[in-house]
């Protein structure tokens, strides 16, 4: 009997390789399947795993996809943290460098899939796409959730403090991610915006001053702010991915009619042809019967005078024998 952990892993692993219009059906089945097996804690999981955003599908996408290259964005980062952690100035500078181009040919290939299934793909979701592939490089579990393919919504890492990867992946447990416990203050995603050459040093001398304390309080709210700014942001690109898909239905709906309108009037123009062409053999066919009724009394008039001419011939026979 698999675990739960394991049924939620398969599940998830099937859900999220969906385009995201297939995902909602495909969950509530599949959650439907396991409540009807009793399986009701497993179901209850499924059933709230969340539709991913667009972003988070093209990335789920790249990484089952391109698995190699999301491979090269992770080892990637983790040279660039190793880089940070010895504080290597020049190699950092080398490594931002590689990870710019890196992220945006990854990010642009990310794309190129997306859009070969038909999705459109807008600036603010690519935008998206190469904040988390950056998010991957910085923080060790946003690059691990990357690699899964489990993705539900975009992320983002500052380098301060910890990344909160496990409100934006499905089955964080399953994968080790456990989430950013922040005293009660909304999940946030972090802001990719690696920390300078330094900083982390500088950090652990300001804990012994109040000032810097201060200083570092005021950080930390700014990046509070800034992540519900993004947060919105993300919302706002989100709906209006959602607004444009709606208008491509909608104007692929309108084409459809539009063909289907052009195919009842051909069809009504070809129905009416055919009544015409009906009613002109109608009108053939009473000329017809009423020529071959006449054709018809023509033959039996010939038949009876044929009839008379054959008696009248076989009398005068007779008659002419008797003398």
């Amino acid at each position: 009997m698999p675990t739960l952990t394991e049924v939620l892993t398969d599940a998830a692993g099937e859900l999220y390789a969906l385009e995201p219009a297939g995902f909602v059906p495909a969950r509530d089945a599949r959650a439907a399947a396991l409540r009807a097996d009793g399986q009701e804690e497993a179901a209850a999981r499924v059933k709230a795993l969340r539709k991913p955003s667009t972003a988070a599908w093209v990335v789920n996408l790249l990484a089952r996809a391109e698995g190699e290259q999301v491979e090269q964005v992770v080892e990637l980062g983790a040279a660039f943290r190793e880089a940070q952690d010895d504080l290597d100035g020049p190699r950092l500078r080398e490594l931002t460098r590689q990870r710019r181009q890196l992220v945006a040919a990854v990010a642009a290939r990310a794309r190129s899939l997306a859009v070969e299934t038909g999705a459109s793909v807008s600036g603010a979701v690519l935008a998206q796409v190469e904040s988390t592939l950056t998010a991957a490089m910085i923080d060790a579990d946003a690059g691990r959730a990357v690699r899964s393919g489990l993705l539900v919504g975009p992320l983002q890492a500052t380098g301060i403090g910890r990344a909160d990867v496990a409100s934006a992946v499905a089955v964080p447990d399953a994968l080790g991610i456990a989430p950013v416990d922040d005293d009660g203050a909304p999940g946030r995603h972090l802001h990719a915006v690696p920390d300078p050459p330094g900083v982390r040093g500088g950090h652990r001398r300001a804990a012994s001053s109040r000032g810097q304390d201060d200083a570092a309080a005021r950080a930390e709210e700014e990046a509070a702010r800034e992540a519900a700014r993004r947060e919105a942001e993300q919302e706002l690109a989100d709906a209006e991915d959602d607004v444009a898909a709606a208008r491509d239905v909608g104007s692929a709906a309108a084409a459809e009619v539009g063909r289907i309108e052009g195919i009842a009037r051909r069809t009504d123009a070809e129905r009416d042809a055919v009544r015409r062409r009906l009613a002109e053999l109608d009108d053939e066919a009473a000329a017809v019967d009423a020529e071959l009724r006449g054709a018809v009394v023509a033959r039996q008039r010939a038949e009876r005078t044929l009839t008379d001419a054959t008696r009248r011939r076989d009398e005068a026979a007779a008659r002419l024998r008797d003398r």
